[in-house]
């Protein structure tokens, strides 16, 4: 694998608060110094990035077209059935190699100067290399090989693609650690994954403040009036909270209980999300069945920097977040089943994925939320974002009514940062 050194020494130090973790300054979503340095220590540095499914890339000659951070990205299956990820840029010019978002070729040529790759991203091909009637072309000894883009270094988890640009990143499942890689299993683990849709949603706000936003646990039953309104996810319902030893990976997770009584928390409060006048037409778009057997009805997980795995009830997405500027994100949603999904199964699956999504009933007010920090925020630079709810640290807990997972993430950034 190739890689590169990138100079991040001329890059501005900043300061953080004295209160360490439970101390978030805005200046890390609004400073365009610090947004290039991610792009170096955290997308080029020690981590894994999603990519895709491995569904998505299942046959020879099957790619997508994607990003780490900011860096094009195709990830490709060759003939020898291994997964193949390169830099979609082409060697001679720098023009982008592969304009199409996914599908099945034979080798990619860039429309430029016709170069042309194999599916491992190898040079294999360069129009007129010999020149024309023994003039022009390129020079005696040139090695095609030489010039290929930067190859990355490619793992596989539970159907799940992942990419580096390092070396010494720890195998993929080191990386996610035992505790979070046992509750992908869980989901991944059932069988051969069917991709159902997609969408790809803008959002105005810096990436980190969606990705804390997945990584709050406290929020959820707050902001997403659905959520209480119809009992599928309450602070007072049995749960938890999964944190990575090193922070950056998390899961949440709640249950709703056949029979369950609520108490009055919420309504005491004069919480906006308490509101019963609201009903469901049809009340079976809810209905579903454990089908993993564990009574677990809501999971969200994350692995850092930018990789989620949702369930609610029996709909399962996986999401992609991709900054795309200091104050712009990108979010590519992928709804899947299993192949051996039931008629009753996969009508259940599909009536209930309008849980999630851009426009989902319990997801659709987290594409705005972030947008409304950005704007709040934007002339307070030099202020504080408090993260202290259940404490100080960043550790797994029987409750969620915890900010301990913002703060794991926040620990994990600082390490790659060195902030």
């Amino acid at each position: 694998m190739q890689t590169a050194t990138i100079d991040t020494s001329g890059l501005k130090r900043r300061l953080w608060p004295e209160d360490g973790i439970t101390r978030i300054p805005y200046w890390a979503y609004q400073d365009p110094d610090v947004y290039r340095q991610e792009q170096a220590r955290v997308y080029q540095g020690d981590t894994w990035s999603y990519l895709c499914l491995e569904a998505e890339v299942a046959n020879v000659g099957d790619f997508v077209n994607t990003f780490i951070g900011e860096t094009p990205v195709v990830v490709a299956r060759d003939q020898d059935g291994e997964l193949y990820a390169f830099e979609n840029r082409c060697s001679h010019r720098g023009a982008l190699i592969c304009l199409e978002n996914a599908g099945n070729t034979e080798q990619f040529t860039c429309v430029y100067h016709a170069w042309s790759y194999d599916l491992q991203g190898t040079l294999k091909g360069v129009a007129f290399e010999a020149g024309v009637g023994g003039k022009g072309g390129m020079p005696e000894g040139f090695c095609k090989e030489d010039h290929s883009p930067r190859k990355l270094r490619v793992a596989t988890t539970c159907g799940l693609v992942f990419a580096s640009f390092s070396d010494d990143v720890p195998d993929i499942e080191a990386y996610i650690g035992e505790a979070v890689l046992a509750r992908i299993r869980r989901i991944l683990g059932k069988g051969e994954v069917e991709v159902l849709g997609r969408f790809t949603q803008k959002l105005p706000n810096n990436w980190k403040l969606y990705f804390e936003n997945v990584k709050d646990s406290y929020h959820a039953s707050l902001l997403h009036l659905f959520l209480t309104t119809f009992d599928v996810n309450r602070l007072t319902q049995k749960g938890g909270l999964i944190v990575s030893e090193d922070g950056g990976n998390h899961v949440s997770y709640s249950m709703v209980i056949p029979g369950e009584k609520h108490g009055s928390e919420y309504r005491d409060q004069g919480i906006r999300s308490e509101n019963s006048s609201y009903r469901l037409k049809d009340p079976s778009f809810l209905d579903g069945h454990d089908e993993i057997g564990d009574g677990i009805t809501l999971q969200i997980l994350s692995v850092f920097p930018g990789f989620v795995l949702g369930q609610v009830y029996n709909s399962f997405v996986v999401r992609q977040v991709l900054p795309k500027g200091q104050e712009e994100t990108e979010l590519n949603w992928t709804y899947f089943g299993f192949r051996d999904d039931t008629p009753e199964q996969r009508r259940a699956r599909l009536k209930q994925l309008n849980l999630v999504g851009p426009a989902g009933l319990v997801s659709m007010e987290d594409g705005c939320v972030g947008g409304f920090v950005q704007r709040g925020v934007a002339t307070a630079g030099e202020g504080s974002a408090l993260v202290q709810m259940g404490g100080e640290a960043s550790v797994s807990t029987d409750t969620r009514a915890t900010e301990a997972s913002v703060r794991g993430f926040w620990r994990a950034w600082r390490k790659h940062m060195d902030v």
